[in-house]
C-alpha cells in the first residue's frame, strides 16, 4: 500500500520534479526519491544525513566496498536501486 502523497508528491515542487523526470527519462521517479521527498524535514534530510555518514564516514571498508555491499543487498531484495 502506498500513500497517495508519496506517490504523486505532496508539494508542487515534488510533482514538478516527478514530471520532469518522467518527461526526460520516460520513467517514473524512483521510489527511493519519492520516499526521501515525503516530509523531507522530518524524514528525508535526517535519513540522507545518516546514510551519508554511514556510506562516506570513517570505516575499515572503502567507499567502493560499502557501495558494493549496498548493491548486493539491493539485488538480493529485488530492488532495482
Amino acid at each position: 500500500m502506498r500513500l497517495a502523497n508519496v506517490e504523486r508528491g505532496g508539494r508542487f515542487a515534488d510533482r514538478l520534479l516527478y514530471a520532469v523526470i518522467r518527461r526526460f527519462s520516460g520513467l517514473r521517479a524512483p521510489d527511493v526519491l519519492r520516499t526521501l521527498r515525503y516530509r523531507e524535514p522530518r524524514f528525508g534530510r535526517p535519513y540522507s544525513a545518516h546514510m551519508q555518514a554511514v556510506m562516506r564516514g570513517p570505516s575499515e571498508w572503502s567507499v567502493g566496498e560499502r557501495e558494493l555491499f549496498a548493491a548486493f543487498v539491493s539485488r538480493v531484495n529485488d530492488c532495482p536501486f
